[in-house]
């Protein structure tokens, strides 16, 4: 499958001038997106996804390195007019009704009548704004319902490529749900779909692939699927002679262990040798194994472990 966006070297950085000293925002990205594909891109704030977004949008300019965008040079005009992006802060103007802002933007990509109207009233249909707001100044909008119109806009020149930053974020559960399930649908319709979201278990649910990136670097990426596999399996266990000489050998088996009041005992691994070690330790002196429960890894865990390794916290 061809690449959608495919970068190589991208490298950002900037004088902070209070502070008087470089800062590298990006650091050496190398990334590839293919496709039909919802990826997710993942960091702390701060870590570099707004920037490098900018940078493949053309609206700031690398310090070194390259990328294609839809087979383009990255920052061609040509391939724009197949581009969207919702920034994670929209800013539109509030005097404006949901459907005359819609039709604003499709001026802009020089859309025809009677198509743009058509377009419009698509737009709006697919991300479920109320058709008694389409006639409405947007300055009376919630919160929901501007990431609605953001999406829209997003939506009306028809874009291959979209860049979608913090689409969800700050919304009621149900506002929440169905924007997740509109960008999700974006897959079927052929569309690819660069996703920059601190929401990770919608990331978990509606994207392919991921990347973590980390102070600008880029830590780990790869398929939900290859990134969560691998159990966690928690044991909870008692007895007296628990936190004797056994303790210390249980510990240097698993030494994040844990005592619970006078002879309980919780622990957690992946490794089934371990597990086994333990409960063979528990039942050895004469202990009760009160709990086995094996608890699939999020990608929240994920997330978190890559990220305090990197700091060296693990």
């Amino acid at each position: 499958m061809a690449s959608a966006i495919k970068i190589d070297g991208l490298t950002k950085k900037y004088i902070d001038v209070w502070q008087k000293q470089e800062v590298v925002a990006v650091n050496n990205l190398n990334l590839d997106v293919q496709e039909g594909e919802i990826f997710g891109f993942l960091g702390r704030n701060g870590a570099g996804k707004t920037t490098t977004i900018k940078m493949l949008l053309g609206l700031i300019f690398p310090t070194s390195g390259d990328a294609t965008i839809l087979g383009k040079p990255m920052g061609d005009n040509s391939v724009k007019q197949s581009l969207a992006y919702l920034p994670e802060e929209t800013y539109f103007y509030d005097s404006m009704t949901g459907w005359d802002l819609i039709d604003f933007y499709g001026r802009l990509f020089k859309i025809p009548q009677p198509e743009r109207a058509r377009r419009v009233q698509q737009c709006l249909e697919k991300v479920r704004l109320q058709p008694d707001a389409w006639r409405r100044a947007v300055r009376g909008y919630s919160k929901g319902m501007r990431q609605r119109i953001g999406i829209a806009q997003a939506l009306i020149n028809d874009p291959k490529l979209l860049f979608l930053d913090e689409p969800t974020s700050g919304l009621d559960p149900i506002a929440h749900a169905e924007l997740r399930d509109i960008v999700g649908s974006l897959k079927e319709e052929g569309k690819t779909v660069f996703l920059s979201s601190h929401q990770l278990a919608d990331v978990e649910l509606i994207c392919s692939r991921i990347a973590i990136i980390h102070r600008g670097k880029l830590l780990t990426t790869g398929t939900i699927k290859e990134l969560v596999e691998g159990e966690t399996t928690e044991i909870v266990a008692q007895g007296s002679a628990l936190h004797n000489g056994v303790f210390a050998k249980l510990q240097s088996i698993v030494p994040s262990i844990t005592k619970e009041g006078e002879d309980r005992i919780r622990l957690s691994s992946r490794s089934t040798e371990e597990i086994s070690a333990v409960i063979d330790l528990v039942r050895g002196a004469k202990g009760q194994v009160l709990a086995v429960i094996p608890q699939k890894r999020t990608l929240e865990d994920v997330f978190v472990e890559t990220v305090r390794r990197e700091e060296g916290e693990l």
